[in-house]
């Protein structure tokens, strides 16, 4: 019976401090209260108080939405709260819990900051640094163990784990391969890319055109319509523009589902290596996406599209018209005897 007694002051008790905890704060209370709760406030905090809030008032005024504070906000609101102990009740736009974590974040800081030596030369002398880093880039086989081996030849005494620090700065950019752009350009004449495009005709129906385009000569390789492009259609479209007993080494194709297992297994028979560009990258596939570009600006968009056959005769005449006369910026280290290797008419088909 005592214990239940004391339970219930003791809820009575907690209900009765949140209901003045609640009268007290500055945000819900009328102004008299406030004022009266101010009487028990120093000047110094008072001042510390407004100083907070005007801050506050600032951030609000230069922000649009949603307000944003900079780190110089972060560094003033976080030292006046330190210089009042009623810092808890001056904020309004965060919460007080916000603000500890920016002490915290300055206190790590400011001991970074102080930690960080002031002689910002590496112990190591720098000629020692180059002939780290020389003997990493020549010797892609040695390790760290190898070249403290040759260094101790030539008297040089350095620990494995600074040799290795060096090692990974000099090897961290070439630790994933070549570049994608460095691939195209040592495999341009082996390379031939493959996509799609879409046209509308006059009621507003799709009709795809599947491009083959070769990268080293920028040559149109194969081109062709369709209004339902299949697994079977796009296939029989790549043995079509590898009919001639010329077939690319790499063809480059986007993830388009258009391409499915017939398709797969015509280049694999072929010998083809099939390379799937990232996805929504079209920069991986920069030689179709450009000539795409070329087909729509100065050819398809001065057109109405009727019907396919219509659509079908316009783009073999511009494909005729892109490998025989339209001039083609080449890369310089491209020859005429390659340019000129397996020039053969485009073919198409329905």
């Amino acid at each position: 019976m005592f214990v239940a007694l004391w339970n219930g002051c003791k809820e009575l008790l907690n209900q009765v401090k949140k209901s003045v905890k609640q009268w007290t704060k500055p945000a819900t209370v009328t102004l008299a209260v406030s004022a009266i709760n101010d009487l028990s406030k120093s000047k110094a905090d008072l001042i510390v108080e407004n100083a907070m809030l005007r801050q506050q008032l600032i951030v609000l005024k230069l922000s649009v939405k949603q307000p944003k504070f900079t780190n110089s906000d972060r560094v003033r609101l976080t030292l006046l709260a330190r210089l009042t102990k009623y810092w808890q009740s001056a904020p309004h736009i965060v919460q007080p819990d916000t603000v500890l974590p920016w002490h915290r974040d300055m206190f790590k800081r400011y001991w970074r900051r102080k930690s960080q030596s002031k002689n910002r030369e590496p112990r190591t002398p720098l000629a020692t640094i180059s002939l780290i880093k020389q003997m990493a880039r020549e010797n892609l086989l040695w390790g760290a163990e190898e070249i403290h081996g040759e260094l101790l030849k030539l008297g040089i005494e350095v620990s494995k784990s600074t040799i290795q620090k060096y090692i990974d700065r000099v090897r961290q950019s070439s630790a994933g391969g070549q570049a994608w752009s460095t691939f195209l350009k040592n495999h341009a004449l082996e390379i031939w890319a493959c996509d799609f495009t879409v046209v509308h005709d006059l009621f507003f129906r799709p009709i795809y055109i599947f491009i083959v385009i070769k990268h080293g000569n920028r040559q149109i390789m194969h081109i062709a319509e369709t209004r339902h492009p299949t697994d079977a259609w796009v296939a029989q479209q790549l043995r079509e523009a590898t009919s001639w007993n010329c077939k690319p080494r790499f063809l480059i194709r986007d993830n388009d589902k258009k391409y499915g297992q017939q398709f797969s297994a015509v280049a694999s028979s072929s010998g083809i290596k099939v390379l799937r560009t990232p996805l929504a990258a079209p920069r991986a596939n920069p030689i179709c996406e450009r000539f795409i570009g070329s087909l729509r600006r100065e050819c398809l968009d001065h057109f109405i599209i009727f019907s396919s056959s219509q659509l079908k005769r316009i783009i073999s005449q511009y494909a005729t018209y892109h490998n025989d006369q339209r001039p083609h910026q080449l890369p310089p280290f491209l020859t005429m005897n390659s340019l000129f290797s397996d020039i053969r008419p485009s073919t198409s088909s329905t």
